[in-house]
C-alpha cells in the first residue's frame, strides 16, 4: 500500500490526526492491532484549550453543550476549590466523555473523511530514508508493506515507532504503585464516591449507578510496584484497598485490572526526519489533573495542519519543526505540574503542611487564574514565529461573533475551513495594502471582512488554523508572516493547495 501518512495507533490521538489529514485530502493509512476500541475505563477528562481547539475544526462529539462558555469545578492534588472558566462563545471548560466514545467518534470521523483504518493490524517494523518511511505489519490476511511520504507514532507509551526511529527520551524511574479497576461493592455505601486521602495513601472511587459498579483508584506512595508487568488480581486490589483506607472493603466481581505509577518519559525530540510522535508515544506522566488526552488531542490539531501543507509541498520553510518547538515544552508543563501535583499527594507532615498553603491558593487562584490557566492549557502562548514578533502573536483567539457582508458568522465557524484566516476588521484594509500582499497565497489563505468589534483589538489579523494568532500589524510585514507558514512557487505563486481544496472548501471538515 502507498499513502501520504501512515499512523501507527488507532487511540483518540492517531484516530483525531487521523480525521484532521484525511479532512484535508492527505490520503491517511492507520494501522492499529485492536480489533475494535477498547471499553477499558481510560481517560475520561477533556480540559478547555483541547475542548476550544476541537470545536474550531468541527471534531467535538454532536451532543457536546453549546457555545455558553461558564466555569467547572475541579481539583489540584485532590484539593477542592479549582475553578476552570471559559468565555461565552467557547464550549464548557471540562468536557467529560468516556475515552472509548471519543474514540469511536474520531474514527467515524476518519472513515467519513477518507482515511484508511486498519483494524488488526500489528505492526513489526518501520523504517525511513530520503524518499520516505515504510511500515510492515501482520494483518488477517499476512504480512501488509506499507510505504508512505511520512509516518506518525501514536502508538502509546510502549512506542516501537519512537525506539525504531531512534529518538532518545528523558525518564524518571516510578515512585509510587497504583492500581484501578472496576468492581462490584458487596455493602451498598461501603466506599462513598470521591476522593479519599489517609495517612497511607489514597482512594478515589466513582459509581456508575446504572451498572451497579464502582470504578476504584489506589495510590500507595510507600514504594514502587516491584514488577509493574504483572497482571492485578483482585485480591490485590482488595488488599490495597484495606491496607489504605485501614479497614475492610469488600468487592467482587472485578474488571479491567490494571497498575500504574508515577514514571515519567519526554521524548527528546518529537521528530526525527519523516517520523513524528504524538501523545502518548511523546510523553508519559502522572494520570492526575486529566491532562492527558487533552495534551495528545493538541498534539494532533497542532500537527494536522502543518503536516497536510508538509505533504502538498506547501510548508514554509521549517513550519513542520515548529510542531515540536511548540509541543515539546507543553508536555514538559504537564510532567512538570504533574510531578508537583504527587508530592502534595504524598503523606507525611511536609505534604500536610504544603497542602495548607496550597489550599489557600486555590482560594486566590480564582483571580490570578494561574493553576487553572496551568491546567486548561489556556495559559499557552506560541513562541513567535518570526524574528520580530507581532503584538498578540502566539495567543489564543477567543471566539468572537462577527458581522460580515453575506452575514453574521463567529470565528470558529470560520476556522472551520481549515485554511490560515486573513480577518480585515472595519471599513477599509488600514494600510491600503493587506489585500495585495496577500494576493500570492491567495489559494491557501481565507480572507475575511468583517466590521471591526471591541472584542477584537487589530484592524487585521492573520489567524492559523487551529486558533493562534499569526501575525498583527506592528510587527514585520503580512508577507512575511505567510511565508513563514506557506512557501511561494518559483513562479511566485501560493504552492498548491491540498486536494481536498476544490471539493470541500480548502480543507473543511463537514
Amino acid at each position: 500500500m502507498q499513502a501520504d501518512v501512515a499512523i501507527v495507533g488507532g487511540g483518540p490521538v492517531g484516530l483525531l490526526l487521523a480525521a484532521e489529514l484525511a479532512g484535508y485530502g492527505v490520503d491517511t493509512v492507520l494501522l492499529e492491532a485492536r480489533a475494535e476500541p477498547s471499553e477499558r475505563p481510560k481517560a475520561t477528562t477533556l480540559h478547555a484549550r483541547a475542548v476550544q481547539s476541537l470545536a474550531r475544526r468541527g471534531h467535538l462529539p454532536p451532543d457536546a453543550s453549546p457555545y455558553a462558555g461558564g466555569s467547572s469545578p475541579f481539583h489540584f492534588a485532590g484539593l477542592p476549590g479549582l475553578v476552570i472558566t471559559a468565555p461565552p462563545g467557547e464550549p464548557e471548560p471540562v468536557l467529560k466523555r468516556p475515552q472509548v466514545q471519543l474514540e469511536r467518534h474520531f474514527e467515524r470521523r476518519a472513515r467519513e473523511a477518507g482515511a484508511t483504518i486498519l483494524r488488526r493490524h500489528r505492526v513489526t517494523g518501520t523504517g525511513q530514508d530520503d524518499d520516505g518511511v515504510t511500515v510492515r505489519a501482520e494483518g488477517p490476511q499476512g504480512p501488509v508493506t506499507v510505504t508512505a511520504r511520512y509516518l506518525v507514532g501514536a502508538d502509546g507509551a510502549r512506542s516501537a515507532v519512537r525506539e525504531q526511529a531512534g529518538i532518545a527520551a528523558d525518564t524518571h524511574p516510578a515512585t509510587v504503585a497504583a492500581l484501578a479497576g472496576t468492581v462490584r461493592l458487596r455493602e451498598a455505601g461501603s466506599l462513598a464516591d470521591g476522593w479519599h486521602r489517609t495517612p497511607r495513601g489514597w482512594i478515589v472511587a466513582r459509581t456508575d449507578a446504572a451498572g451497579g459498579t464502582t470504578h476504584i483508584r489506589t495510590l500507595n506512595c510507600a514504594a514502587a510496584h516491584p514488577d509493574r508487568r504483572r497482571e492485578p488480581t483482585l485480591e490485590e486490589l482488595r488488599r490495597e484497598a484495606a491496607w489504605i483506607a485501614g479497614r475492610e472493603i469488600a468487592m467482587e466481581d472485578s474488571r479491567w485490572l490494571t497498575r500504574f505509577s508515577d514514571f515519567t518519559r519526554l521524548a527528546r525530540s518529537f521528530r526525527a526526519g519523516r517520523v513524528l510522535l504524538v501523545g502518548d508515544a511523546a510523553h508519559v506522566h502522572f494520570p492526575i489533573g486529566g491532562q492527558g488526552l487533552s495534551t495528545g488531542v493538541q498534539d494532533a490539531l497542532n500537527l494536522g495542519w502543518k503536516l497536510a501543507l508538509a505533504v502538498r509541498g506547501a510548508a514554509g520553510e521549517g513550519l513542520l519543526d515548529t510542531y515540536d518547538a511548540e509541543r515539546r515544552p507543553a508536555a514538559r508543563r504537564v510532567v512538570d505540574n504533574t510531578r508537583a501535583q504527587l508530592a502534595l499527594m504524598r503523606p507525611g507532615p511536609e505534604p500536610d503542611s504544603l497542602r495548607e498553603v496550597f489550599a489557600g491558593l486555590l482560594e486566590t487562584d480564582r483571580d490570578t487564574g494561574y493553576l487553572t490557566g496551568m491546567i486548561s492549557a489556556q495559559d499557552t502562548v506560541l513562541p513567535a514565529r518570526t524574528g520580530n514578533s507581532s503584538p498578540g502573536e502566539g495567543t489564543f483567539l477567543y471566539n468572537v461573533a462577527l458581522a460580515t457582508p453575506t452575514g453574521g458568522t463567529d470565528l470558529v465557524a470560520l476556522l472551520q475551513d481549515g485554511r490560515p484566516l486573513l480577518l480585515l476588521l472595519g471599513e477599509d484594509d488600514a494600510d491600503g495594502g493587506h489585500l495585495a500582499e496577500a494576493r500570492e497565497w491567495a489559494g491557501l489563505l481565507q480572507v475575511v471582512r468583517a466590521r471591526a468589534t471591541p472584542d477584537v483589538p487589530y484592524a487585521a489579523l492573520l489567524v492559523r488554523p487551529d486558533g493562534y494568532v499569526a501575525w498583527t500589524p506592528g510587527g514585520p510585514g503580512l508577507g512575511e508572516a505567510l511565508r513563514a507558514y506557506v512557501r511561494r512557487s518559483a513562479g511566485g505563486r501560493a504552492a498548491a493547495a491540498p486536494a481536498a481544496e476544490a471539493a470541500a472548501g480548502s480543507g473543511r471538515l463537514s
